[in-house]
């Protein structure tokens, strides 16, 4: 790695992709700054820039001092929903905030964009088989308000590379692994079944990646990846019985009842209720549904043979989940004795 002469820049840097980046780029002792949205640097640590980005005057600072170094922009920040009910602000963050950031790195020449992308931007196309890169996205032909988003976000960086940026997009699957300082729900899905508040399980699947696998991905990406090309970052594909069959061996806990789709969607405003009422957010929603039954199944073949990605096994990834989960509770047991 280019130490002495490459920047790295993380938006998004206080999020469960962003920090876990900003962890690796430390180990590897890289020169990084991350984005975190005003007053999520508490006490000012270094490193931090705050701003938001879909303010674009906020943004200049990240480039200051930097002239004459290479500069790679990891562009993670964005909002992640299930719910249905936060399509505007997604809009705003996602493609707008987007655009800010193409629009920056375009004022800054010799800048190169790695944008985290979706797989659920990618179109299914009606196969059952695994899908693979595409360049061909649009907000009209995939479901739901987030993958809409995704879809035109990553749009609009491949014309800004046809156009001349330096600009890479990866595509994770359902990111799942430690770390996760909140807003994670997959990981709110382990911690849930661990605490006894998740009442069913459904009968579908999907392809969970580790976080730390992703990170390392969207780092190859940046050193290695080709100009104007996509890379699927994608992990296994399991049903949620089997991922939860794999939190009860690390973790404990009891089988839980399977519901087909059809009946959870009917339960889904009971749930949503009961989740409510802890103060939670709700897993069982239309889209998120929509998603377990939906082709789930990703190849990455491509980012294996030209990042040298290699994602780790499912076990891994929920074990040390759970692990991080017990500890955290464990802390948090402690801190309020």
């Amino acid at each position: 790695m280019e130490q002495t002469q490459t920047t790295f820049l993380v938006t998004g840097a206080a999020g469960h992709l962003g920090s876990v980046l900003v962890r690796r780029l430390q180990r590897l002792g890289a020169d990084w700054r991350g984005l975190v949205l005003p007053g999520q640097n508490a006490g000012g640590r270094p490193g931090f820039v705050e701003g938001d980005v879909t303010a674009p005057a906020t943004l200049e600072a990240l480039f200051d001092g930097l002239a004459g170094r290479r500069v790679i922009v990891i562009h993670t920040a964005g909002i992640v929903d299930i719910s249905g009910l936060r399509g505007a602000e997604m809009q705003r963050v996602n493609v707008g905030g987007t655009a800010n950031v193409i629009a920056l790195c375009q004022a800054h020449p010799g800048t190169r964009l790695v944008y985290v992308s979706s797989v659920h931007a990618i179109p299914e196309r009606g196969t059952h088989g695994p899908l693979c890169e595409t360049r061909e996205f649009a907000p009209e032909r995939v479901i739901g308000d987030y993958a809409k988003t995704k879809a035109a976000a990553t749009a609009a960086v491949l014309a800004a590379a046809d156009a001349g940026l330096d600009a890479v997009v990866v595509h994770p699957s359902g990111i799942l692994g430690p770390n996760s300082p909140g807003g994670n729900h997959l990981v709110q899905l382990v911690a849930d079944y661990l605490g006894g508040r998740l009442p069913a399980c459904v009968d579908g699947g999907y392809d969970f990646v580790d976080v730390r696998d992703v990170a390392d991905g969207c780092i190859a990406a940046a050193l290695r990846g080709r100009s104007g090309e996509c890379y699927i970052l994608s992990g296994r594909y399991a049903h949620i019985s089997t991922l939860l069959q794999l939190v009860r061996g690390a973790g404990g806990g009891h089988r839980l009842p399977e519901l087909p789709v059809w009946l959870a969607g009917a339960a889904a405003p009971l749930l949503s209720s009961l989740a409510k009422r802890r103060g939670e957010r709700p897993l069982y929603t239309r889209y998120s549904l929509y998603t377990l039954v939906s082709n789930g199944r990703f190849c990455h073949d491509k980012a294996t043979r030209e990042l040298g990605y290699h994602p780790r096994g499912l076990w891994r990834t929920v074990r040390d989940t759970v692990r991080w989960l017990q500890r955290s509770a464990l802390s948090a047991g402690e801190s309020g004795l």
